[in-house]
Order: C-alpha cells, then sequence, then structure tokens
C-alpha cells in the first residue's frame, strides 16, 4: 500500500497540517508542532506561515479520500 499525506481530523489544532505529517513519518504529533515553531521563530515566521498556509489548502483531509 502507498503511502500518502492528509490532513488529519482526530489530531487537529489549526488545520490538521502537524496531525498529518505526525501520521505519515508515524512520530508523535506534539514533536512535529514544536519543530514548527522552533522553524517559525528561526526563519523569521514568513516562510513557514506560507508553507503552511499552502499546505493546508493543498493537503486533503483523510475522510475526504478515504
Amino acid at each position: 500500500m502507498k503511502k500518502r499525506l492528509y490532513r488529519t481530523q482526530d489530531d487537529r489544532k489549526l488545520a490538521g497540517i502537524c496531525g498529518g505529517l505526525a501520521e505519515y513519518f508515524n512520530i508523535d504529533a506534539t514533536i512535529v508542532r514544536i519543530l514548527m515553531v522552533i522553524l517559525f521563530i528561526f526563519s523569521v515566521g514568513f516562510p513557514v506561515l506560507i508553507a503552511y498556509i499552502i499546505a493546508a489548502f493543498v493537503i486533503p483531509n483523510k475522510e475526504d479520500v478515504i
């Protein structure tokens, strides 16, 4: 079975991007969220924010596809 990236409905805080990444890489969602905050702080925030917004529109919800 091919592994696909989806936004999660179960582990969602804003758009489900971090929860979906955590499921895809099989790690805890808290770790992904902490890494996103660290990236946001050390990259002046704007690139990470734009990437998150784009991902929210591009990555489908898991329940919509399955």
